[in-house]
């Protein structure tokens, strides 16, 4: 209690999937808290918020009225842990994309409950391409005929794309089952290879090179990630530390993207360039019939 959630909430957590996987965080590294856990917490976050509100007190204008639950924009971006999670089993790359209408089904499944309880703005994001980061290139076999042009591994990058496109249709089809929703569906998969294709010409250089992280080709060991440490004389020390400018690369851990990375991400998403139907963030809670009052 105390934190102010009158603009919203965030549900998502380090390492999280769309559907479960079973293990501990300690066992495979991912989040047991996958997204039908999080929809859970969310359902009693609403239920919970009206209850403080009735009550009064210190704590009622901390929680949003019951109306903006209707009026806010729920934003996902959730996906690229569940193919990872394949890989790491030594799953093939036709093995992943097997279970990918899988994941998918299990998505819309939480879009349709959330919209279920009254929310009516969605902003999804599909995934980006895993084949670009620098720790499925080092923990993969990867032949010389499988690297793209910039470097990438294509048969990741290809999932990936067949997850989105199976994304895509999901989509289209909740359009027409949820007649009052506005969906945004938005195409980062293109922003990060963009921005990937650019790296030296945005004055990234390599950019696969690894912020935090330890030996390698790219500073990235999946033994000692960032923030390893190692006991040297009695005293534990970091090996696995940041580089002194972290602003000067895409990658900052092998899987994760840079605060300044990412701040190039949303200065190319924010418009609606990348976005289907093509509307800027400040006006995706609208209904593509609704905007045309905007606009005409």
């Amino acid at each position: 209690m105390g934190t102010n959630f009158s603009h919203g909430a965030n549900f998502a957590t380090i390492g999280s999937t769309i559907r479960r996987q079973n293990t501990t965080i300690f066992q495979s590294g991912f989040s047991p808290i996958s997204l039908d856990i999080q929809y859970a917490q969310f359902s009693n976050f609403l239920k919970t918020a009206q209850i403080i509100r009735q009550k009064g007190g210190v704590f009622k204008d901390l929680f949003p009225e019951e109306y903006k639950f209707s009026s806010a924009l729920y934003t996902f971006d959730i996906g690229q842990n569940d193919l990872t999670a394949g890989y790491d089993l030594n799953m093939s790359t036709e093995q992943v994309k097997a279970y990918v209408p899988n994941v998918i089904s299990e998505f819309t499944t939480t879009i349709k409950n959330v919209y279920d309880l009254g929310g009516r703005a969605f902003w999804i994001h599909n995934t980006g391409p895993v084949g670009c980061l620098p720790y499925i290139m080092d923990t993969q076999v990867i032949t010389a005929a499988q690297v793209d042009k910039y470097g990438c591994a294509a048969p990741f990058n290809d999932v990936s794309q067949y997850f989105n496109r199976k994304l895509k249709e999901a989509i289209d089809q909740l359009r027409k089952d949820l007649h009052l929703a506005a969906i945004t569906y938005v195409d980062i998969y293109s922003v990060k290879y963009s921005l990937i294709a650019q790296s030296e010409k945005l004055g990234f250089g390599d950019p696969f090179l690894v912020c935090c992280g330890h030996g390698g080709k790219y500073n990235f060991n999946n033994a000692m990630r960032c923030g390893s440490t190692k006991t040297v004389n009695g005293t534990e020390i970091v090996i696995a530390k940041s580089c002194e400018d972290p602003s000067s690369r895409i990658i900052w851990d092998g899987i994760h993207f840079t605060e300044v990375a990412n701040r190039w991400i949303y200065s190319q998403i924010a418009d609606g360039a990348y976005s289907d139907p093509p509307v800027p963030l400040n006006m995706a809670c609208h209904k593509k019939d609704d905007l045309r009052r905007f606009y005409l």
